[in-house]
Order: structure tokens, then sequence, then C-alpha cells
């Protein structure tokens, strides 16, 4: 659900070029066939390996960032690639070595998460997941604790529906692999890790055994069936990271960008960051937005992370009360505000999207989410009264439902 192969490629943006507008949920991983861009400027190396089936497009759909006439301070932008998808980080009216700077300690710090929190290769978690299999129980550090911590009552919060400890059945529908293979899984192997009902709340925690002066924690499971994917919490926790670093560097104006996870900091000049929302079925947004500072914005989506078999799709959006992909939705997308607005902005759209269009307006009641949409696969835009008042809709025509 998460990681793959790091790759990253950083440049500047040509202060002569025509500005591009991030659109939240896109830059994921998915077997789908199209055109890919790095941002208009480099075609993606569709035969690399590391580049499988990544869809990149994160479209240039406005120029609203260009000035208006006269010489406009600087926008400093470097990009990566890490946590399987884009990154991007861009900063205004700063002077290019203090961004650069700035931006590239939040490289290393994306870099240092990833290695960390890999759900599939040698990492502080897969090696967590391999002790829980043993039975055995292991150290952790506190940050690490902190955000297993965070995500089970999130968890709580949802009723299960974002439950980071199904890491097993994402790996039965092959979304543990940097390319994976349109098939179904074993039929008993899905109901055996259905039953088992890996949850949360089977971690234990408890004061570290190590001698005194080491922090840490101990972590163990109850339950042999946890198998721990953090891929809908570590974008949105590395975005907040990223916004602590830039404000310690003295930076105020920047726009973060994870795989269309986006977290703004000020503004850009006289004007809030404007952002779109990616169409989950066109090129291009279908809404864009202003984000002011401290906010940021996710979206959960069918076509990110998926293949198709016999015909009909599958997603790595599973829902853990039957343990298959999310059906009858194409997107989700969430506003989120305040000191966690990373965090949130990544693990509070999945319970939306698993508990899909009966039931979204109350699971976004229980997120706490005033702002929020969902795509249904008709097309139709379900949407709050709040979110309907943020949005600028590319068309017309555009079928929306606003859900008290």
């Amino acid at each position: 659900m998460m990681f793959a192969l790091t790759a990253t490629s950083f440049r500047r943006r040509p202060e002569s070029s025509k500005s591009n507008i991030p659109q939240s949920g896109q830059n994921q991983n998915s077997v789908s066939q199209g055109e890919d861009y790095f941002f208009n400027w480099i075609p993606a190396c569709a035969g690399m390996t590391a580049f499988y089936g990544l869809r990149l497009a994160l479209i240039f759909v406005l120029s609203a960032l260009s000035a208006c006439g006269g010489k406009e301070p600087p926008t400093y932008q470097e990009q990566g690639y890490v946590f399987g998808t884009l990154v991007e980080v861009s900063v205004y009216g700063e002077d290019e070595a203090r961004a650069r700077k700035a931006v590239t300690q939040v490289m290393q710090e994306f870099q240092r998460l990833h290695d960390l929190l890999h759900a599939w290769k040698p990492s502080a978690l897969s090696d967590l997941n391999a002790a829980f299999a043993r039975g055995e129980s292991r150290e952790v550090t506190p940050e690490l604790a902190a955000m297993l911590k965070d995500a089970a009552q999130l968890s709580a919060q949802s009723d299960g529906l974002f439950n980071p400890a199904i890491g097993g059945l994402v790996k039965l529908w092959g979304f543990h692999a940097d390319e994976y293979k349109a098939a179904l899984p074993d039929e008993k192997q899905l109901a055996a890790l259905v039953a088992a009902h890996p949850q949360m709340s089977d971690l234990t925690l408890s004061p570290s055994p190590s001698p005194a002066g080491v922090r840490g924690e101990l972590v163990g499971s109850k339950n042999p069936a946890v198998l721990l994917d953090l891929g809908g919490y570590a974008k949105g926790y590395a975005l907040d990271r990223a916004a602590e670093l830039l404000k310690q560097q003295g930076i105020h104006n920047a726009l973060i960008n994870i795989g269309g996870n986006v977290l703004a900091l000020g503004q850009h000049g006289e004007r809030a960051w404007r952002i779109g929302i990616q169409h989950p079925r066109k090129p291009g947004p279908i809404a864009t937005l202003e984000l002011h500072d401290g906010e940021a914005i996710g979206t959960s989506g069918d076509y990110q992370r998926y293949f198709e078999f016999g015909g009909k799709r599958y997603c790595h959006l599973i829902d853990p009360r039957n343990g298959r992909p999310v059906q009858g939705v194409q997107a989700v997308t969430i506003l989120t505000h305040g000191v966690r607005a990373g965090v949130l902005s990544d693990a509070s759209s999945k319970p939306l999207f698993i508990s899909g269009s009966a039931g979204w307006r109350n699971a976004a009641q229980k997120m706490n989410l005033a702002e929020a949409l969902l795509i249904d696969n008709d097309g139709t835009v379900h949407l709050t009264a709040a979110m309907q008042k943020r949005l600028e809709f590319t068309d017309t025509a555009t079928i929306r439902k606003v859900e008290p």
C-alpha cells in the first residue's frame, strides 16, 4: 500500500515556465497506461523498472501563480521520488541558497521515513511485522511507538475502517510489490485473514526493558495475523514533519506535495496557493480551490493503484470487514486543518472511501471532517456544504449532490 524503489530527481522551477498547480489524488502507482509527466517538463521513462506503472501526471492546469506584471519573487522547487511516489516541495520568496538548504533537509527526512516505514522491504516496520509473526515483541523508537498509538486512535475513531493492521490483506491482493499483477487471491487464504480480524487494538505497548537512559517501547501483538502497513498514514506524517522542519528554518511560504497529499504554509505572494482535485476518470482536475496556511488536502482514489481482472477494477483500498477492494467509489477528497493536518489528510479519507456513497457522510462526521466530497461509480459528486463553498468546478455540468 505504500513504498517503491527510491529514485530521487531534483530540479529548480524555471522562472520563465508556466506555473503548475498540484492536484490532490495524483502521483500514485497504477497499472493503467497513459501519457505521464514530471510537471510538464520531463517525460516519465515508462520502460524503467523503478517507474513501472507509476502515474506521475501532476497536471499543469493553470498559470495562476505566475506574475501578472513585473518580476515576482522566485519560487524554488525540488522534486524527488520516495514513498513510492513523486514528492515536491515549493518555497516562495526566499533566496535560492536558503531555500535549497531547507528543502534538502526535508528531502532527507522523507528518505529517513521511507527507510523506517517500508512495509515489505527491510525496515524497522518490517522487522516489527516479522516479530509479530513469530509471536514475539520488538523494541521500537519513541517516534515509531507514537505513530502506532496515533494510528490506533484514528482506527478506533473510524470504527476500524482505517486499519493499518490489515497489511496481510494488502499483500494477499498483490499490492506489496514494486510491480503487481492482475490476479485474484486464494479465497481460502482471504477468508482466513478476514476471520482472524487483525486490528490496531491487538497491539500491546509497554516500557522498554533496555538499560536506564535508553528510551523506547516494547511492541507486541495479541494477534499473529497483524501485519502493519502505514501506507495510509506515513505520507501525512511526512507532510507534518516537512512543515515543522521548514518553519524551524524560517520558511513560512511553501507548498509540500507527497503523491497528491498537499499541505500549504503561508501563501504565494499576495495569493493563496491554488491546487486542483484530480478527476478520477479524465486528465486534469475536476475542481480547483485555494489552500490556505496550515491546511492540507488528501485524496483516496480507485485510479491510483489498481489492476483490472475480468473487466472489473480492483484497487488497493481494502475494506477490512470483507477483505476485498472497495467497489462503487471513484474518489474521496478531504480538507484538514491545524497542527496534524497532514496526518489527518492521509488517514481520514480512508473511512469515507470504504463507507461508500451510503455511509460516507456519517464517516466524515466521525472523523470530524466538515469539508469532504465523494465521487461515486456514476461520477456524481457528493459533497458537504462547506466543501461546496471552497470549490470551483472546471465543468459546470458536473452532477453534484450537497449532503448536509
